[in-house]
C-alpha cells in the first residue's frame, strides 16, 4: 500500500515540477522580452543623438520597414533624415506620421520644422496654423517666430521670439536668432544686446559672437567685445571685424585688423592672408 500511495506523490511532485518550470519560462521570457524594450529604446535615443547621422537613417529605416505601424519608429527615421541633411526625405515620413493613430501636436511641429528646412515656408505656416493654440511648445514659437521673419512681419516675429526664450532653459540659439532678425532689419543695438545674452547662455556659441563683431562693426565699432574666445577665435574674429570695416569704407582700419588677424591665429590663416594680399595689390593698383 506505501508503495501504491508513494508512486502518485511522485507523479504529482513531477507534474508541480514541471509546472514551475514553465512558469519560469513564461516569466523569463517576459524578463527578457522587458530588457530587449529597454535596449531597443536606448538604441533608438543613442541613434538620434550621438550616432552618425547616416548610420542612424539606415537603422531606422530598416526598423520601420520591419514595423512600418510602429510610430516612434516612423518619428525617429523622421528626425534622423533631419539630422542628415535631408529635409526633403523628411518632410515625407513626417507626413505619414501625423496620418497615422497616435499623432501629436508635436508631430505637426516636426513636420512644419522639416518644411521649414527644405524651404516650404508655406506650407510649414499652414501647418503650424492647424495646431490649437493651447499648444503652447519653445518648438512651435521658435518656428512661428522664423516664418514671421520670413515675411518680414516684425513684430509678430518679435513677439514669438520673446515667447520662445521663456520657455526653454536653453535660449542661446533662439536668442541668436532673434538677434541676426535684428541685424538684417538695421537694428544693430538690438541685435548687440541679442548676441551678448546668448553667449551668456553658451559661451561655445561662435556663430553669436561672430554675429555680434558684425554688429558692432556696422556701428563702426571696431573692438573686439568682452567674451570668452579662444585663439583661433579670436582670429576669426578679428577677420569678420576686418570685412566690416572694409565694406564701411575704413580701409586702413580693416588693413590692420586683417594683420592683427594674420598674427594671431596659431597656424597659417590662409584666408586672412589672402584678403591682405588683394587689399594691398588694390591699394598699389
Amino acid at each position: 500500500m506505501r508503495h501504491l500511495v508513494f508512486v502518485p506523490l511522485l507523479l504529482g511532485g513531477a507534474v508541480l515540477v514541471g509546472g514551475c518550470d514553465r512558469n519560469s519560462d513564461a516569466a523569463a521570457a517576459r524578463a527578457i522580452q522587458s530588457v530587449n524594450v529597454i535596449d531597443e529604446t536606448n538604441l533608438n535615443d543613442i541613434m538620434l543623438t550621438v550616432a552618425d547621422p547616416a548610420e542612424a537613417v539606415s537603422y531606422f529605416q530598416r526598423a520601420s520597414a520591419e514595423y512600418p505601424d510602429r510610430i516612434d519608429l516612423q518619428r525617429g527615421l523622421g528626425r534622423s533624415l533631419v539630422r542628415a541633411g535631408r529635409p526633403q526625405d523628411a518632410v515625407e515620413v513626417w507626413r505619414k506620421v501625423t496620418a497615422m493613430p497616435g499623432a501629436t501636436n508635436d508631430d505637426h511641429v516636426d513636420h512644419a520644422d522639416a518644411l521649414i528646412r527644405s524651404n516650404q515656408w508655406d506650407r510649414a505656416a499652414t501647418v503650424l496654423e492647424s495646431i490649437p493654440p493651447t499648444h503652447e511648445t519653445f518648438e512651435r514659437y521658435r518656428l512661428e517666430a522664423m516664418i514671421a521673419d520670413s515675411r518680414k512681419q516684425w513684430d509678430r516675429a518679435d513677439s514669438f521670439y520673446e515667447t520662445a526664450a521663456g520657455l526653454t532653459t536653453r535660449p542661446a540659439g533662439v536668442l541668436n536668432n532673434w538677434g541676426f532678425s535684428k541685424l538684417t532689419r538695421g537694428d544693430f543695438a538690438g541685435a548687440e544686446r541679442l548676441f551678448v545674452q546668448a553667449i551668456r547662455y553658451d559661451a561655445n556659441l561662435f556663430t553669436a559672437k561672430n554675429n555680434l563683431v558684425m554688429a558692432r562693426g556696422a556701428q563702426r565699432n571696431y573692438q573686439l567685445p568682452m567674451v570668452e574666445m579662444t585663439q583661433v577665435e579670436r582670429a576669426q574674429l578679428l577677420h569678420t571685424l576686418a570685412l566690416s570695416a572694409i565694406k564701411q569704407g575704413d580701409v586702413q582700419v580693416g588693413r590692420a585688423l586683417l594683420q592683427d588677424a594674420v598674427d594671431t591665429h596659431p597656424q597659417h590663416f590662409e584666408v586672412a592672408v589672402r584678403a591682405l594680399r588683394a587689399l594691398d595689390a588694390n591699394v598699389v593698383n
